[in-house]
């Protein structure tokens, strides 16, 4: 869908285009006396700003808007025809038009050296508008878009200017695509993280802590947890040392780095501490990223190729005054904990390294059940190429980690889009992009090349000759921050987690009173086995119970009654099943915690994403 939006030559693109002059065709017919705005496409559809002047606009006017437009695309066809002017007779037009805010945009557009203004009609409307269009009324499929919601958008996006409606719509280029859209959306509604981020209690936000700060609740930090887990003991089986680092760093560090002068307008400002009896001050940053500690402990002693590669990792606490427009739940915060990693070695390495990350990725992927995946090779690219001021080193150097990581794409059978300009300023990077149910893309997973750490840090190591080399990094982030991919997974999961890493995984629920010293024996035998339990013994009625688990998404309900007791079973009823299954007591033990421990995921069917074509 970005894609469309940015490409005009796109035939959605043109579509959504063309409907939003006939949504401002609609109002003006509907409503003589309202004002145009603009009106351009988006990345679901269009939207148009309008003026009803003393007009009190509400949602009940979208169907008499949505009414009209239909029977004008139902009106014999109108072609959209181009018509240039010079400033006056675009002037003259906007005037008998009676549009102010179509005339003093042609002012302000003479006034930055525009001379020649297009407007397009189809039929009597006519509209200052670049393009491009249709060719025709009829090209524009009538059931394919839907005015869905109003807001107020301040004229050219100014405060100082007056306020006016603005009228969202989507739309697609048939009638279908428009509705799975819409059921999309209505899914992505439903599981919003935010939503259910209240509603099962995983994290909370204050201000008096601050915005993009959050608070992660008991539930939400067992599901940490129990990620973070996952990731040692997979990071331990390739090989890695854990470490662990401080949160802040003197200037001089970040000066190395590069991070103050690359990347300070996404830092939080110093704190500056003085010295009791000196004027000397010094100055702490709270940390953005990992990487400059983490060379730090390399090059804290001499290195041996014997030694490398060496890889380390750490989910460290990192802080990055994002903008507070831009802040928005766990998907963009100000302090994150970053699923890190970087490897140290040599050049001969690089290849085979980059072989192995890519594949522990896709066993990160497989455990939790992701499917809809591309890659990406962010490099320089373009104009960019040759621009000092974003990315540091030499052209050499990086078209030399250009070419590792895109050979290695290959090998790897991965294919992949190239990112122009959106390589990290120290080197070029794989991004692993991933669609959420809005089909939007996002990135989760990176690795990147760094030859440029060996020179700001005098990372070296002795070859087999004796001599000092330098030595390569590579930056690898598999699981994206904490936040964000928590914020993913509770979307795609639909707030519903596998088993094993659900925040509580077991619920007990006892029929009868008399089954309750059997249901805390249970509740026993499960904590031994590290088992995150809850007994319902509460007097809430026993269909209360059932349906209190099933709003906080607990994957595995154990039932108990009488015939459980006498015959020392279980029954069990999984969540987003109707069907029950009655076993031993002792193969349910055994079973659940083969579960938990291969972290299974045998209802995996339940995933809302899987419900829709991503």
């Amino acid at each position: 869908m970005s894609a469309d939006l940015q490409d005009s030559s796109s035939d959605l693109y043109k579509i959504r285009h063309s409907m939003a002059h006939i949504l401002a065709q609609a109002v003006k017919h509907e409503f003589p006396q309202a004002k145009l705005g603009f009106g351009p496409p988006t990345e679901s559809g269009f939207y148009y700003d309008f003026d009803f002047g003393d007009l009190e606009f509400k949602e009940e006017h979208l169907k008499r808007i949505s009414k009209r437009m239909k029977k004008i695309l139902a009106a014999p066809q109108k072609p959209f025809k181009r018509t240039s002017y010079d400033f006056k007779g675009a002037i003259e037009l906007c005037e008998s038009l009676s549009e102010p805010y179509k005339k003093a945009y042609v002012h302000a557009l003479h006034q930055r050296g525009v001379r020649e203004f297009s407007f397009f009609s189809h039929g009597s409307f006519q509209d200052l508008c670049e393009g491009p269009h249709v060719p025709s009324t009829r090209d524009l499929p009538a059931g394919s878009f839907h005015l869905h919601r109003v807001s107020g958008a301040y004229w050219l996006g100014d405060e100082k200017q007056p306020m006016l409606t603005r009228i969202y719509a989507h739309c697609f280029s048939t009638a279908e695509q428009l509705e799975a859209y819409r059921q999309r959306l209505e899914l992505a509604q439903k599981y919003d993280h935010h939503r259910l981020g209240v509603q099962l209690e995983l994290f909370t936000f204050d201000d008096r802590v601050g915005k993009g700060l959050p608070l992660w609740l008991p539930a939400g930090t067992a599901i940490r947890q129990a990620i973070e887990r996952y990731a040692e003991e997979v990071e331990f089986d390739h090989g890695y040392h854990r470490v662990h680092t401080p949160v802040l760093a003197k200037k001089e560090l970040y000066e190395s780095s590069g991070h103050l002068s690359m990347y300070q307008q996404s830092m939080f400002p110093p704190i500056v501490c003085s010295h009791e009896h000196s004027q000397h001050q010094e100055h702490y940053y709270l940390r953005p990223m990992n990487c400059p500690h983490h060379h730090l402990i390399y090059s804290h002693k001499t290195r041996s190729y014997r030694d490398l590669p060496l890889r380390l990792a750490e989910y460290g606490e990192s802080f990055r005054y994002e903008q507070s427009g831009e802040l928005s739940g766990l998907i963009r915060v100000r302090s994150m904990a970053i699923n890190d990693g970087h490897i140290y070695l040599r050049r001969d390495q690089v290849a085979a390294e980059l072989r192995d990350i890519l594949r522990m990725y896709r066993d990160f992927y497989a455990t939790f059940a992701l499917t809809d995946y591309t890659f990406r090779l962010s490099v320089r690219g373009g104009e960019a190429t040759d621009d000092k001021q974003k990315f540091q080193g030499s052209s050499e150097v990086w078209h030399q980690a250009e070419k590792i990581l895109r050979e290695v794409l290959e090998q790897e059978n991965l294919p992949y889009e190239l990112g122009q300009g959106e390589a990290a300023f120290y080197g070029p990077k794989i991004d692993v992009q991933f669609r959420n149910l809005m089909g939007r893309e996002e990135t989760v997973s990176t690795i990147q090349i760094d030859f440029l750490a060996a020179d700001n840090f005098k990372l070296r190591y002795i070859d087999a000759a004796g001599q000092e080399q330098k030595t390569v990094v590579i930056h690898r982030s598999p699981l994206s921050t904490h936040e964000r991919f928590m914020s993913y997974l509770i979307e795609y999961y639909g707030g519903a987690f596998p088993t094993w890493c659900a925040p509580v995984q077991v619920a007990v629920v006892p029929i009868h009173e008399n089954s309750h010293p059997y249901v805390q024996q249970l509740i026993s035998d499960l904590r031994q086995q590290r088992v995150r339990v809850e007994g319902c013994l509460g007097s809430e009625s026993f269909s209360k119970k059932i349906r209190h688990n099933m709003v906080r998404k607990i994957p595995i309900s154990v039932i108990i009654g009488k015939d459980e007791v006498a015959e020392d079973k279980v029954t069990l009823r999984r969540f987003g099943r109707k069907e029950s299954h009655t076993m031993p007591k002792n193969e349910f033990l055994q079973s659940l915690d083969r579960e938990i421990q291969n972290r299974e995921f045998p209802h995996r069917d339940i995933i809302p994403a899987h419900r829709l074509k991503m």
